[in-house]
């Protein structure tokens, strides 16, 4: 936490690490716990440090991600075993849950212990 009692990016990053699992995404693993991570976790971020929900496609589907100060931050890019070809597409919060769902969601927050 800074100073102020904010939550930094690589703060937040490090406390996902640990809060994904099979109760944040039935895609999720242990030896990748940020594979099926993204919905959630482009939620969350929007939702503790605002900025804009970005997706892109790729051959599994839908992908997304933040940006934070006009800074790309794809905090679930470990998943991908090739590279992303980043579109920046707009997005949402909205279009973000369809992808997920709110009970997955809250895990999530709940698992984050804020």
């Amino acid at each position: 936490m800074t100073k102020s009692g904010e939550i930094t990016a690589i703060q937040l990053y490090e406390k996902l690490k640990q809060a994904w699992s099979l109760e944040t995404s039935s895609k999720w693993q242990p030896d990748n716990p940020a594979r099926g991570q993204c919905s959630v976790t482009a939620i969350a971020v929007h939702d503790i440090l605002g900025g804009d929900i970005l997706k892109t496609r790729t051959p599994g589907g839908t992908h997304f991600y933040n940006r934070l100060n006009d800074i790309k931050w794809d905090l679930t890019v470990s998943q991908f075993d090739q590279p992303v070809p980043y579109e920046d597409l707009p997005s949402s919060r909205e279009e973000a849950l369809a992808d997920t769902s709110p009970d997955l969601y809250a895990a999530l927050i709940r698992r984050l212990d804020l």
